[in-house]
């Protein structure tokens, strides 16, 4: 670990690796013309696929803790470009329904490929990604995602204590 990481806090490593992990991955999906975003949203339906689900884009938004606007943004760029199929819920009119096209569905088992192989060298040092202190950091990471934050609540907290 080198010194600035050794003073460093929880929130700066947390930025800096998510920043690392973001451009590490948009490199590696460069040459699929994938972004790290189209990612998370095409690698999403197709885990949630594979568990029998056809989410709507709300439900999509709230898997990948992406924006609503935003997913919607980019399921109708990758629905231009033939990856991504959108259709009315007939539940709901006002929802859109989304799967991966076949074109979709190969080209996200490429970038699966990629990130494993990313994943992999990311977990190295902490024994791999199957290896119990990887398993012990994923949870951990689970636990912190799991605690909600309200920006608002700090400011609360400080106007009590003047």
């Amino acid at each position: 670990m080198s010194s600035a990481a050794e003073s460093a806090t929880a929130g700066f490593l947390v930025w800096r690796l998510s920043m690392k992990w973001r451009v590490a991955v948009d490199r590696a999906l460069a040459p699929l013309g994938m972004t790290h975003a189209q990612y998370a949203v095409m690698a999403s339906l197709h885990g949630m696929a594979r568990s029998g689900q056809r989410p709507s884009q709300r439900q999509l938004a709230d898997h990948t803790g992406l924006e609503a606007l935003y997913v919607s943004k980019l399921a109708r760029a990758l629905e231009t470009s033939g990856l991504v199929a959108r259709t009315r819920d007939p539940d709901d009119p006002r929802a859109m329904r989304l799967e991966l096209t076949e074109q979709g569905r190969d080209v996200t088992g490429r970038a699966i490929e990629v990130i494993q192989s990313l994943l992999d060298q990311l977990l190295e040092p902490l024994g791999g990604q199957h290896g119990p202190r990887a398993d012990r950091f994923t949870r951990e990471l689970a636990t912190l995602l799991d605690v909600p934050l309200d920006p608002t609540r700090t400011d609360e907290n400080e106007k009590e204590q003047s």
